[in-house]
């Protein structure tokens, strides 16, 4: 018998469908051309060619590994980046952070759902292909 690698372990799903949030950032996150959801590391990950958005993030701002359950993560412009850490909704998630990633934590103010759909709408520019991105700015 063979010991199964943590590859071979399926993570554990980390959300419900009726999480605060949830079921907005899915509206949002799939209208986009050719976005698709699938489960990824547990949660409900958006995806064109590359992943534009995440729902539920962790964190090690503290230096201990903790549970944003009720969130967004995205990929920011670094010009952008510096802005958005200033306002203490954001955090870096874990994992994704180095890589120009920012969350933004519902629990921490009413939200702002116009301003989800823009920071969705801006990680969606950064990773789409090109083709696609032209899509959203009409013939």
């Amino acid at each position: 018998m063979t010991t199964p690698s943590l590859a071979d372990v399926p993570h554990p799903i980390m959300f419900r469908d009726d999480d605060f949030g949830l079921a907005q950032v899915r509206t949002i996150a799939l209208g986009y051309p050719e976005a698709h959801e699938k489960i990824s590391h547990g949660r409900p990950c958006f995806f064109v060619s590359k992943m534009f958005a995440m729902y539920g993030g962790s964190t090690k701002e503290t230096g201990q590994m903790s549970t944003v359950p009720h969130c967004v993560l995205v990929k920011v412009d670094e010009s952008d980046r510096e802005a958005l850490r200033a306002d203490d909704r954001f955090f870096v998630p874990a994992y994704l952070g180095p890589s120009g990633w920012l969350g933004l934590d519902f629990d921490r103010a009413d939200v702002d759902w116009d301003e989800v759909g823009e920071l969705v709408d801006a990680s969606f520019r950064l990773v789409a292909p090109r083709r696609l991105v032209r899509q959203l700015e009409g013939p």
